[in-house]
Formats: C-alpha cells, structure tokens, sequence
C-alpha cells in the first residue's frame, strides 16, 4: 500500500512540490509534503478496504465477464464509430 500510494503521488498529485505555490506552503521541505501526500493516500487505501467487502473469486470472474467486457467492448465500438463517423476529426480536436 505505500509503494501504490508513493507512486500516484509521483505521478498524479506533484510529489515533493507544496499543495499550494505561495509562501507558508513553500517553507516547508519537500519530503515533508511527499511523506503527508503518501500518508493521505495510505489512510484512504486502509479506508476504502475496511469500507467495502471483499469479492470472492467467482464474483470477480462473473463482473469481468459481465459487467466490465460488455461495456469495453460497447466503449470500443462507440469510439470507433465516432472516429470513423467524423473521419478522425476529432483525434486532431483533443
């Protein structure tokens, strides 16, 4: 759980940069603010386990066939609608 929270807080919340860029925030040393990041993302992985009960492996294989594979398949093909439908139009848009 710290090597998960460690990583998302390097690569998606600034690591060791300060929440905020004004100077109460910027005299505090960055492993200071990497430590607190990863600490909170600790305390929100222990949370999010005690909250929600675990899955047995039968519920898992029944929601990847069918839940999670008809909607990525039905994802899949709304995506290649809409880029064939605007003669990938929109992949210069975004």
């Amino acid at each position: 759980m710290i090597l998960i929270s460690a990583l998302t807080v390097i690569l998606f919340f600034g690591g060791w940069l300060p929440v905020f860029n004004f100077i109460p925030f910027t005299l505090i040393p960055g492993i200071v603010w990497f430590s607190l990041k990863t600490l909170v993302f600790v305390g929100l992985f222990i949370w999010a386990r005690a909250a929600y009960p675990r899955y047995r492996y039968d519920q898992l294989i029944r929601l990847g066939w069918k839940g999670f594979l008809p909607f990525s398949i039905g994802y899949l093909l709304l995506t290649a609608g809409v880029l064939t439908g605007t003669n990938g139009l929109m992949t210069y848009l975004f």
